[in-house]
Formats: C-alpha cells, structure tokens, sequence
C-alpha cells in the first residue's frame, strides 16, 4: 500500500514538471521565432545579395543606400574623346537623370511576388532569395546634348581644311591640310550609350576627315605673276590661261616688269604659232574622213617639224595659191580672234598681201616690233585652241558654229592629234611631267643679227587633275637669253600644273 501510495504522488508531483519543461520550450521557440522574425525582417528592409540595378550590384543595401548608389556612378562625367583632345561631359548638363524610385518599385514588384512566409520559410532554412535585374531607367534631353555638341565641342576642336598654299619665291604649292569635323548624328547614340553604362563611360567621338580642296584660282594668277616677276625678264610678256573645265581665265601682261592692262591685248610676231591657225583653214577645206596622203604629210611636217614650206605649201595647194594667208585671216575673223592674222606667205621675199591694224598692234603703251606678215595674241591664240578642245570632246564651240559642218569633230579630234605629235622637250614641255598629254604649237623669231627676240608657246595640257590651255608670248628688243625665255615659259607651265596637282597632305592616323 505504502508503494502504491508513493507511485501516485510521484506522479502527481511528475506532472506539473512535465507542463513546466513544455511550457518553457514553448516560450524559448516562440523568443527564438520572434528573433528570427525580428532577423528577418531586418533582412527584409536590404535588397537581395544578387540584385542588380542598372547593371550597379546593390545587393545588401537598404533602398535608400542603393538609390545613393546608383546616383554616384551615373553621375560621374563621360569622357568624349575627340582626336587628341579629352573633353568631360557633365550628365547633369544634358539634364541626364536616373528614375531610382521607378527602380526600387520595380524590385518591390518582384519580391512581392513571394509571400512573406515563403521568404521567412526559407529565411529559417537558409536559402538565399534569388537575386534581381532591373534595368536602368533614366532620361535626357537629345536636344540639349545636340545643342552641347553644337556649340561646345564643334567651334573648339572642329579643323576646317586649309587648301594648298602658293610657296613664295618659287612656282609650287605647299600641301593642304585636312579638316575634320564631328559627326554630330553618328556622335548622339555613342555618347547614349555612354550615359547608360556603368562602366563603358568613354566615347570616342566619330569624326569625318575632309581632305583639302585645290588651291584657290586666285593663287593660280598670283604665282603665274610672280614667276614672271622672279624671271627678271625685262621685255614684254604677255599670258593667257583657261581652265577648261570651270572657263575661268586668267589673262595678262607685263612689260618691262610692271603690269600693263588687258584687254585689248598685246600683238606679238605670231612666228609658228600661226601655223594652228592654218591648220584649223586647210581642215575646214578638205574632207577629214579622206585627207588625201601629200595634205596629211604636209600638216604633218607644218607641225611636228615646224617646217615653213609645209605651211605655204598647204596655204597654195589647199587655200588659195595667191591668196590663202588672207583666207587664213578672214577664217581667224569669222571666229572673233581681231588680233590674229596672216598676210603673206613664209618664203623669203613673199609679197605682203595687206596691212593689218588690230586692237593690238595699235596700242601706244607696248610695242614688240610684231611682223606686219604675221601676227597674234596670247588670248587669241588660247582661245582658239579652247575651240577645238570643245569642238573634239563636245562638239560644240565657235567652230562648229562658225563654220557648221564644214569643220567636224573628227577633224578636231584630228588637230588636236597632230598637235599632239609636236615634241620638243622644252619652253611648256619641260614644266610638266615627262607623259603628260599636250598638244601644242610653239615658235620663236631671231633678227637680222641672229638673235631670238621672240618666243611663244601655246597648248592645251592635260594633267590627272584637270585640263588647261596654257599660251604665253615674249619679246625683247635685242635679245632672248635662251635660258631665260625658255626658262620663263617652263615655269609657267609647271606652276599651272602643279595647281591642278597640288602635293597631297601627310596621311594621319583615323581619328
């Protein structure tokens, strides 16, 4: 009985222990459930360890650090790069602005989408939330940053292109120097991406390089002159030069080395340069898809060989036996060349068919002693080479409109090929690049003593950059220094040509 009786009181005694034990396990679980849920939601008020936003980590931080965040590194300048040149852009100037509140509710919205128990569930177990991406969300004025470039970026660091420079004291051409110039709508998307990237904040602005036009025709006139000037040449000059392609001429004259006015232009002893002249008569006679072979060996020798019986040989046979100088003058005529004649044939003791008064050899300021025989000018005879030019590649000008049909442009095509065959290797020729295409007539004169006091030259030049008639006369009173009057006409011609083909500038690394 005593046993039983203690068993019961054991028991009785037992229980309260039992509720005690529980009721205090109850209590720790319920203090260690509310300090996780305390830790948890502490943890609740910092981002996910991986989140992402605008491509910054901000994993770990409160909404407030990460917005904080997100504001420094957007905020920091991009670096435009323009050639050399380091220029830092101000996102705050293009009123760049990062929407972080959009950002954070964006990542709200994402973990929303998880219960709070389903966090805290796997709070307690230890598994990390997965992280999010946000994509940036910011704006900027487009306008405003044209309006930046415009204005700061192209008038400081844009280069505009500086043509070739005329080299004083010689006949050439300092190089050109390129430009360049921003690519403003190639420039807007590089320098957005820059102000949307965390990292990548460097811009390498596109700019295009313009290469240097040719040199200002202006400077064409102003160093034909100075050649002349340096020259020395105290006779008179006379010079006349045609771009063929624009029509801009260039025309003047000197006499004892000051300037003297043109027009009406000075008259010079046309010597074989007249030969052009007759050429351009015996094709307007003759049919010049049957020359017949003595005519075409006689133009031949007129030309290439300046032969003076050729010449009066095609004037007699083909013109008129008595006659044909005058023919020649009055085809000259009907082309508007007043300063262009012939008035006798070339053989010695040739009559003078009629005397000539022209704008030329009438002027009281200059006199070259030009032969009452044979006479023209240096625009008279650029002129007419221009009309065959455009006669042979066009089939236009005063030819064919003088004359119709009578002149054809195969017959032009024909001049300008005989001209083409007149080699002699200096007065135009030896100012151009040996190859250079020129078809031209040149000729000199010498006194009773044997002495040249005449030299002219005249031809259409063709250079890889342009083509140009080019025809220059002088004159002295005693006498030409072949080197000197030579030397003259070369540098004429290469100072046309290096105009036309100007030294190309440096090449540069791209920007």
């Amino acid at each position: 009985m005593e046993w039983a009786a203690g068993r019961r009181l054991t028991r009785t005694a037992g229980i309260p222990l039992l509720r005690w034990l529980s009721l205090f396990l109850f209590l720790t679980g319920l203090a260690l459930l509310v300090v996780e849920l305390n830790r948890y939601t502490q943890f609740r008020t910092r981002l996910p360890a991986d989140t992402v936003m605008g491509g910054v980590p901000v994993g770990g931080l409160t909404p407030e650090e990460a917005a904080q965040r997100l504001l420094t590194v957007y905020s920091r300048p991009v670096e435009l790069r323009y050639g050399d040149a380091r220029i830092w852009l101000d996102p705050n100037t293009i009123g760049f602005q990062v929407d972080t509140q959009a950002m954070l509710a964006a990542v709200t919205r994402v973990r929303e989408q998880r219960s709070f128990w389903q966090g805290f569930w796997g709070f307690l177990w230890g598994r990390r939330p997965p992280g999010i991406q946000v994509p940036l969300i910011a704006t900027y004025s487009r306008t405003r940053l044209r309006d930046y470039l415009e204005r700061e970026i192209v008038p400081r660091y844009d280069q505009p292109a500086q043509p070739p420079q005329p080299i004083v004291g010689t006949n050439r051409f300092a190089p050109g120097q390129p430009g360049y110039v921003l690519d403003i709508e190639a420039a807007i998307p590089r320098i957005e991406q820059a102000l949307y990237s965390p990292t990548q904040r460097v811009v390498v602005l596109p700019v295009r390089r313009l290469d240097p036009e040719g040199p200002a025709f202006s400077h064409l006139e102003v160093l034909m002159e100075q050649v002349v000037q340096l020259s020395k040449f105290d006779g008179v000059v006379g010079v006349y030069f045609l771009d063929l392609q624009s029509g801009r001429e260039i025309h003047f004259a000197y006499a004892q080395g000051k300037p003297i006015p043109v027009p009406p232009d000075v008259a010079f002893t046309g010597a074989s340069v007249i030969k052009i002249p007759i050429m351009v008569s015996v094709f307007r006679r003759v049919d010049g898809t049957r020359i017949p072979p003595e005519v075409a060996r006689q133009l031949e020798n007129m030309i290439a060989e300046s032969g003076n019986e050729a010449a009066d040989w095609l004037m007699k046979n083909v013109l008129d036996p008595n006659l044909g100088p005058l023919l020649v003058t009055e085809d000259m005529q009907a082309l508007g060349l007043e300063n262009t004649f012939l008035a006798g044939f070339f053989a010695p003791g040739s009559p003078l068919l009629q005397r000539f008064e022209t704008p030329g050899n009438t002027r009281e300021d200059v006199f070259t002693d030009p032969d009452p025989y044979n006479q023209t000018s240096p625009a008279d005879m650029g002129t007419l080479l221009a009309d065959i030019y455009r006669c042979a590649y066009h089939d236009t000008g005063a030819l064919r409109a003088a004359f119709g049909d009578e002149i054809t442009q195969d017959e032009c095509q024909t001049m300008l090929a005989i001209l083409g065959e007149n080699r002699i290797a200096v007065l135009f020729e030896a100012g151009i690049p040996d190859g250079t295409q020129i078809e031209h007539k040149h000729g000199w004169v010498s006194n009773l003593n044997g002495y040249i006091t005449t030299i002219g030259d005249a031809g259409i030049i063709h250079t890889p950059k342009g083509t140009f008639v080019l025809s220059a006369f002088i004159w002295h009173p005693e006498q030409i220094i072949w080197d000197v009057g030579a030397g003259l006409l070369a540098d004429l011609a290469e100072a046309a040509y290096n105009f036309y083909n100007p030294p190309q500038p440096s090449t540069e690394p791209a920007r």
